[in-house]
């Protein structure tokens, strides 16, 4: 097939060229073409999205980021979740995306290393007020979104992290745009020109880990903002690159130079329409890391042993060869987070928590448990080895290894973490997380119409009248 030529509604997905194979996918997938399981895991992962956005409201630089963005645009039609304001669609989209991951507690794509969900939910809220589309159709945009983002991701195999870049922002612009063009009516030959405007807006560097700077945070708000750009540019015939993915400059070449060698294209269409990657989406039950889970599950497994703190005379964790660069080193920063997000990225940190604490909550991020001497003591106390029996990325193990002061060793391995595709949260489980965040700053009754307005959305009625609830009246 000519990859320049544009697709006609016939377009095979299993043969044609990323883009073309995409395109077609976000055109031609009907709302009935999802399985009504997928649609409702749909629902309860942008529930989950919106609960962590709402607990994200009550640290700084949520409002640093809303008044920055406000004072330059002004206000609009897209309510910005839990808070007093509305904003211009690609405005909302940038601050809701920082919310839903501000607290890096949200979903994971395990095998595409990315957060789909922070980036797209936020991108087809502010689509769908613009367009004055359905619920059924934000739905159906957002899986549509999340699909092709998930895949993208995959065929890097882990390596955007290895070269420095941070995939969310990387690959999350391309699901975005994809779904924010499916809102807005874009035909197959649109989309594709979508995806190659979006190469050019695709970033996300990793530098935030050595100081523990806000950046990542608006990572996935970037690529929700970005994504309407390139379908906005795209509707009005803007020509885009015609291989983002494959070409001689294009995504994976460009950004991972060797490691493009290792890269397997056929993920990104293998099955398109048929096996659904959202159902291979980890919810999170820890604010941190999700390459850290395996561990923070380990260490709560012997801490309720009754292993204490003071028994221990070292810790070894076993992790991902690949993620050692992101949550292991340099390791004196690791041992001492100057800031929580430092902290999140962790694991002598979060490791140690567990047997100081008997928990890992959003709680020990607060500044009292960052400095708390007996975490920070137990955590010099930790080291780390590459996992030579790792799924990665398939899952993300971890394994911890106490050895007490009379000698005793005691070990537990986590070879899934829990969330992950072959141990995934429950719907309900994803309800008593949301239930939780929400309640840090809504009253229980404004929290239950925030839930019953995601998990009633894939309905045939405007979303912003079922969405009317998620912002605040503006002061």
């Amino acid at each position: 097939m000519n990859v320049h030529a544009p697709l006609d509604a016939g377009t095979d997905t299993a043969t044609a060229p990323i883009r073309e194979a995409l395109a077609a996918f976000a055109a031609q997938t009907d709302h009935a073409d999802i399985p009504a399981q997928v649609r409702t895991r749909a629902v309860h992962h942008m529930l989950d999205a919106a609960g962590i956005a709402l607990a994200s409201t009550r640290y700084d630089f949520a409002l640093r980021t809303l008044t920055a963005l406000r004072g330059l645009g002004g206000e609009g039609p897209v309510p910005v979740i839990g808070m007093p304001a509305h904003l211009p669609p690609r405005d909302a989209a940038m601050v809701n995306g920082l919310l839903c991951h501000g607290l890096d507690f949200d979903d994971t794509h395990i095998a595409g290393v990315v957060h789909p969900t922070a980036s797209v939910f936020s991108a087809v809220l502010s689509a769908v007020h613009h367009a004055g589309a359905s619920g059924r159709d934000m739905v159906t945009a957002y899986v549509i979104g999340v699909e092709a983002a998930a895949r993208i991701g995959m065929v890097a195999r882990g390596g955007f992290h290895q070269v420095g870049f941070h995939p969310t922002g990387m690959v999350g612009v391309f699901g975005c745009a994809l779904a924010a063009g499916r809102i807005f009516g874009l035909t197959e030959k649109q989309l594709a020109h979508a995806q190659g405007i979006a190469l050019s807006l695709a970033s996300g560097s990793l530098e935030f880990l050595e100081d523990g700077a806000w950046n990542k945070r608006f990572h996935p708000g970037w690529a929700a903002n970005a994504g309407i750009t390139a379908a906005a540019l795209a509707r009005e015939e803007f020509f885009g690159i015609t291989r983002p993915y494959d070409g001689r400059f294009g995504l994976y070449n460009s950004y991972l130079g060797e490691l493009s060698k290792a890269c397997d294209l056929s993920l990104a269409t293998a099955g398109l329409g048929e096996t659904w990657e959202l159902m291979n989406t980890a919810i999170k039950p820890y604010p941190a890391c999700h390459f850290t889970h395996g561990c923070i599950d380990a260490a709560q497994a012997l801490a309720q042993q009754g292993i204490g703190a003071d028994r221990i005379a070292s810790i070894v964790a076993l992790v991902p060869a690949e993620v050692v660069k992101t949550v292991c080193e340099p390791e004196a920063n690791k041992k001492r987070p100057a800031n929580s997000y430092d902290a999140q990225f962790s694991i002598p940190y979060l490791v140690a928590t567990p047997f100081v604490r008997g928990r890992f909550t959003l709680a020990e991020l607060e500044d009292e448990a960052l400095t708390d001497p007996a975490i920070l003591a137990l955590a010099d106390r930790v080291s780390y080895r590459a996992d030579p029996d790792s799924p990665f990325p398939r899952a993300y193990s971890g394994e911890v290894i106490v050895t007490l002061k009379d000698g005793t060793e005691h070990r537990h391995r986590e070879h899934v973490n829990r969330g992950a595709a072959d141990r995934p949260l429950t719907n309900a489980e994803i309800v008593e997380k949301y239930e939780g965040n929400a309640a840090m700053t809504l009253a229980r009754g404004e929290a239950e119409r925030f839930k019953a307005a995601l998990l009633g959305l894939d309905a045939d009625e405007p979303a912003a009248g079922l969405l009317a609830t998620l912002g605040r009246p503006s002061a």
